[in-house]
């Protein structure tokens, strides 16, 4: 199906433009700020982790914790909340691509550009972990680079603050290709952990490819515990020796062979930057090469040639890796390679030392903007050759006002390095959650955790949610305000009820759009009639004049015609055959009689209505008029009736004969009369 979310407005803020892409726990889409009018990138859970309990009480804790990471290599957090059953965060939006992206088309990439951009990654890790959060899942997928070079990561959805209980201990979180030994084992993690990851990073984009591979995860986890990488110059011979080494100290399988901190690690790639530009082979090149391997030597060579690591499934069955240790060898009175590799390590690890302390930055004294406003702060500190990061907090001061810095005024730090502001947003203030979509109970709950009392709630009418829901609070959410403020919680009462439009008689069409236009879904039902014409609404439910929910789904039936048949022709049959042929033809018969004469016409049907042939509806009523024979009347014969009056010849008196005669038929009778005069 086409996208769902295009246009969509989420949480009555952010409408969504397009999808920017997917990963194993959300969705990302470029959304617009309808409040203040900017690109966002808006990162939707998966409904399966949305209902999770502990996964969004850690996506929740975790979120808050990121929203707190305000630096120039790290994507800000804006917003969080509920939307549809799940739950998003609102973040920075960059333009341009991932670093995975940069690696796929141009990798391998210029060692200066691969160290610049680790450098920039460093600089994100060192401000997190300077402030107990470790990423756990750093690597090329969650860094943005747009076409200036400018490098942020992102994504720290899985990253755990120190003091967080929300991470079991053992839980193996990460992507595999680039997880360091610790976390593939499910051992505890730290910042060396995150170093190990940025390692993998730069490996690959200085060769294309990550230092370990496999069909499957755990065989990857294995690689990373038990195996040495390739050296990075062995695939790319354009890496110069202090960045092969560098690499090859990152990725150590001990953390404590690694870097001691972002600090250390981003001071070495400096250098090995400035030997790179400086382009020659000379003492130079050769201490900052020294400098790189101050624990590479010693690590990768350890790495190289460690014995093979036996994988065994834990005793428990739980499933997860346990290490074995490498096997004792007998000892042997031969001289051993390794010693060797020892002293050199000794020498090396001195000359490190001791270039590093020639070649360390150039310190600054931090000046103090304690009580200072905020803008004036930053641009002191700028001003003195450090990086601004700021953290807000509640606090009695008026908001906007520094009240602590970090490293403390007076002291000296490296220059560019950075100095973390800390500033107060106000008495006390605490900024209201999002309830929307959580239910009384659990809203209530919510308010209760960010110190805040529920003093009513007032029941809203909405469609975004259902009967029970927050639809939201007074004040809103997001809103800085005193612990202890009364809120309004909103809890939905579903949607307003609205009038139903009568559209009985009315076209299928005309119903369509009148009760569409009134906000109602039709679904539409055909029902065949004879009295209705085809086409009409000849019912509809509910019932119009109801009051409903907008939204709610108005079923119309629609009359049709029914299908005509011709009728048979039964004129001249028996009338129980005729009753038969037509019942089963499918009609219904009504029968009425005639009398007639001719006897053999009794108990036939001598006419029919409709006539036969006629195409008319089944179920349509037929008449047959049934012949009833009657007998005809008795016939009479002819009578003659002569009076004959006696005269008398001689008499001189007149007189006269009438003769009358009758004939009766059966159907009529005539009368002839014959009358004379003597």
């Amino acid at each position: 199906m086409s996208e769902p979310m295009i246009d969509t407005l989420v949480d009555g803020r952010y409408r969504v433009v397009s999808r920017l892409g997917a990963g194993g726990m959300a969705d990302v889409y470029l959304a617009e700020d309808q409040q203040l009018g900017r690109k966002v990138a808006l990162k939707l859970l998966h409904r399966r982790f949305a209902e999770d309990p502990g996964f969004v009480e850690r996506f929740r804790r975790e979120a808050q914790s990121a929203a707190g990471l305000s630096h120039p290599n790290v994507v800000s957090i804006y917003d969080r909340g509920t939307f549809d059953g799940t739950y998003y965060i609102a973040m920075e939006y960059l333009p341009g691509r991932s670093l995975k992206q940069l690696i796929r088309q141009e990798a391998p990439l210029d060692p200066l550009r691969a160290i610049d951009i680790t450098i920039q990654i460093l600089k994100a890790a060192r401000f997190a972990h300077r402030r107990g959060v470790i990423h756990r899942d750093l690597k090329p997928h969650n860094v943005i680079v747009d076409d200036s070079g400018h490098a942020k990561v992102t994504d720290f959805g899985i990253a755990r603050a120190g003091a967080s209980d929300m991470t079991e201990t053992g839980s193996i979180m990460g992507t595999a290709q680039y997880l360091s030994p610790e976390q593939a084992q499910g051992h505890a993690v730290s910042a060396a952990s995150d170093l190990y990851s940025v390692g993998v990073v730069l490996y690959e984009m200085l060769t294309g490819r990550v230092p370990f591979d496999a069909e499957s995860a755990v065989t990857i986890a294995l690689k990373h515990v038990s195996e040495a990488p390739i050296p990075p110059s062995r695939i790319n011979p354009r890496v110069p020796p202090e960045l092969d080494q560098t690499v090859m100290w990152v990725l150590n399988k001990n953390p404590s062979d690694r870097p001691a901190d972002a600090d250390q690690l981003i001071t070495v790639l400096e250098h090995c930057r400035m030997a790179i530009e400086a382009g020659s082979a000379g003492q130079h090149t050769a201490s900052m090469a020294a400098v790189a391997a101050a624990g590479a030597a010693a690590g990768a060579g350890a790495a190289l040639a460690a014995p093979p690591v036996h994988a065994q499934p834990a005793a428990d069955g739980t499933g997860e890796l346990l290490l074995g240790m490498p096997e004792e060898e007998p000892p042997r009175r031969t001289w051993r390679p390794w010693a060797l590799g020892a002293l050199v390590i000794l020498l090396v690890a001195g000359a490190a030392a001791a270039a590093y302390f020639i070649s360390r930055p150039k310190q600054y004294v931090v000046p103090k903007v304690t009580s200072l406003q905020l803008n004036v702060a930053r641009d002191l500190i700028l001003g003195a050759q450090f990086e601004v990061a700021v953290i807000q907090v509640a606090h009695q001061e008026q908001s906007g006002t520094v009240i602590g810095e970090s490293p403390d005024a007076g002291t000296k730090a490296d220059k560019g390095s950075t100095v973390t502001l800390t500033v107060s947003q106000g008495p006390g203030n605490v900024a209201i959650p999002s309830v929307q979509g959580l239910d009384a109970a659990a809203a209530r709950k919510l308010l209760k955790q960010y110190n805040l009392e529920v003093a009513r709630i007032v029941p809203q009418s909405s469609t975004q949610f259902t009967t029970g829901q927050a639809t939201g609070t007074n004040p809103g959410a997001g809103q800085s305000v005193p612990p202890q403020t009364a809120v309004t919680l909103l809890i939905s009462s579903g949607a307003p009820l609205i009038g139903v439009p009568d559209v009985v008689g009315d076209t299928q069409s005309a119903a369509t759009i009148t009760l569409t236009k009134a906000g109602f879904n039709v679904n539409p039902q055909t029902q065949t009639s004879s009295t209705a014409t085809a086409g009409n609404v000849i019912s509809q439910s509910p019932a119009g004049n109801s009051n409903q929910a907008r939204g709610a789904t108005i079923t119309v039936v629609v009359a049709t015609a029914p299908a005509t048949v011709p009728v048979p022709t039964v004129t001249g049959n028996p009338v129980n055959i005729a009753t038969s042929t037509l019942t089963a033809a499918g009609f219904t018969v009504k029968t009425q009689t005639s009398k007639v004469t001719n006897q053999s016409d009794g108990g036939m049907v001598i006419s029919q209505s409709p006539d036969a042939g006629a195409q008319v509806a089944k179920g349509t009523t037929v008449t047959i008029t049934v012949g009833q024979y009657t007998a005809p009347p008795s016939s009479t014969s002819t009578s003659t009736s002569t009076s004959t009056s006696k005269s008398s010849t001689s008499s001189s008196t007149s007189s006269s004969t009438t003769v009358t005669t009758t004939t009766t038929t059966p159907t009529s009778t005539t009368t002839t009369s014959s009358e004379g005069t003597a």
